[in-house]
């Protein structure tokens, strides 16, 4: 039985690492290899080098300094984690975005990653 506590690791490593470190290569910690992104107001894009891409092009435009991830609830189906969470995205010049997510999360070589994320700003 798998819990929330195995899924943290990757969220911590995301923050820390990914955004923390501005590592976006790392995304391949994070995302499997066919994962899917759904950011709001932009297409999906699918595969690792598609999402280094535009977190890293998100990530300037928007001057991220850093982002905390809360999960609020877990639900496993089968082989698969659903994810529903907020996240708070702290900029360089002081201010922050509120935003909900849901990650559906797959294991990929004994890890469980990120397969298919999608957020949006809480307004």
């Amino acid at each position: 039985m798998s819990s929330v506590a195995e899924l943290q690791p990757t969220n911590r490593f995301f923050e820390e690492e990914v955004v923390g470190k501005g590592n976006f290569a790392a995304l391949t910690r994070v995302y499997t290899r066919d994962a899917r992104i759904m950011p709001p107001g932009a297409p999906t894009m699918k595969g690792q080098e598609q999402i280094q891409a535009f977190w890293k092009s998100a990530a300037a435009a928007l001057d991220v300094k850093a982002v905390k991830l809360e999960t609020v609830e877990v639900e496993f189906v089968g082989e698969a984690a659903i994810e529903v969470g907020a996240a708070t995205i702290s900029t360089n010049a002081g201010g922050s975005v509120e935003v909900k997510y849901v990650v559906v999360w797959k294991k990929e070589e004994g890890v469980w990653k990120w397969d298919i994320d999608i957020w949006n700003p809480v307004q």
